[in-house]
């Protein structure tokens, strides 16, 4: 994973924003895959749509989640780091990632993560939506928001009940000890809009963009320790592009700012570019295209171990790994 530095910060531009369509994926840090898929799948209700690698360390698993097809704004995934020890959540990282259910839904979710043994907080109100709080097996901040009304799509075979299941995300929560330099990467570069602000807490809304995932929460926690990458963590969050030609435009955008951004980098399931932004955090702009189904049939999706071409010649070996894993719906293999 690229995680080049920053050099300077974000320059004015008079150029028109390109805007952005919101979060394609959060990725996350877990020490045990199948527990990780016993709790995505199983307790939250999501559809494992890939298993594959980190593309730049085939010693990692790679798991993806969402709604029934993967599509962008629904998309949650973890690397694999098996016996790393826990991070510690803090500025400056993303230390909340918020999925979005109906508002009715909310009781639903606490008695259903209680049952399964999850320690939940709230609801408490913020910005006038519901939010319960908990963390996964990791020990990764995650949030349940209830929305009047949401343009996504629930998994319609999962095992949570169609009218409560998660439709996508709602936003991500970076903690910086200012929030100054993220608003104007946002808003400067990604296509963001101020939206509100509430004790310390500013959102910034894609514009123009009603779809899921399309909030980012930045709040200012100057006295915060410090977190610390490791299990529990997300690694990078990874911002919308329709086509390649948009994220070719946001990295000319991006480099004219005076940010380091990587090359443009194949994926298989989209093309990405990363950078950091100027309080820490790395961000990724991920192509819409060409999807999850690339590879597997959608009624496949996430039964098989899917590699890129260059890991080919190892696949015997990951898959000796691959086989220990109990996939939804399966006693065992």
């Amino acid at each position: 994973m690229w995680t080049g530095r920053l050099q300077g910060g974000v320059r004015r531009e008079r150029r028109m924003n390109p805007g952005t369509s919101g979060i394609h994926h959060v990725t996350a840090i877990t020490a045990d895959a199948q527990r990780n898929i016993d709790f995505y799948c199983g307790v939250l209700g999501l559809r494992l749509v890939k298993v594959t690698v980190n593309f730049d360390d085939p010693r990692s698993f790679h798991l993806y989640y969402g709604d029934g097809m993967g599509r962008p704004g629904t998309v949650l995934t973890f690397f694999e780091w098996p016996r790393i020890p826990g991070g510690r959540i803090g500025p400056p990282q993303v230390t909340a990632t918020a999925l979005e259910v109906p508002a009715g839904s909310l009781g639903y979710w606490e008695e259903r993560l209680r049952g399964a043994g999850v320690e939940v907080s709230g609801p408490v109100e913020r910005f006038g939506e519901g939010v319960l709080r908990f963390e996964d097996p990791d020990g990764t901040a995650v949030e349940i928001v209830g929305v009047g009304a949401s343009a996504g799509e629930a998994w319609e075979a999962g095992p949570v009940p169609v009218e409560h299941a998660v439709r996508g995300f709602h936003s991500v929560t970076i903690s910086e000890e200012g929030h100054e330099g993220t608003a104007g990467a946002l808003t400067g570069l990604m296509g963001f809009e101020l939206a509100g602000e509430e004790g310390g807490r500013f959102r910034y809304r894609a514009a123009g963009d009603g779809g899921v995932g399309a909030a980012v929460d930045v709040v200012c926690a100057p006295d915060a320790r410090h977190g610390l990458m490791g299990g529990g963590v997300v690694h990078h969050v990874a911002f919308r592009a329709r086509d390649e030609g948009e994220q070719a435009r946001r990295r000319e955008r991006i480099a004219g700012a005076g940010l380091n951004v990587s090359p443009v980098m194949d994926r298989t399931y989209f093309k990405s570019i990363y950078f950091r932004e100027p309080g820490g955090v790395l961000f990724e702009i991920a192509t819409d295209g060409p999807g999850f189904a690339v590879d597997e049939g959608v009624e496949a999706l996430g039964t098989g171990l899917m590699l890129p071409a260059r890991y080919e010649g190892l696949r015997g070996e990951i898959e000796e790994r691959w086989k220990r894993l109990r996939l939804p719906g399966e006693g065992g293999r």
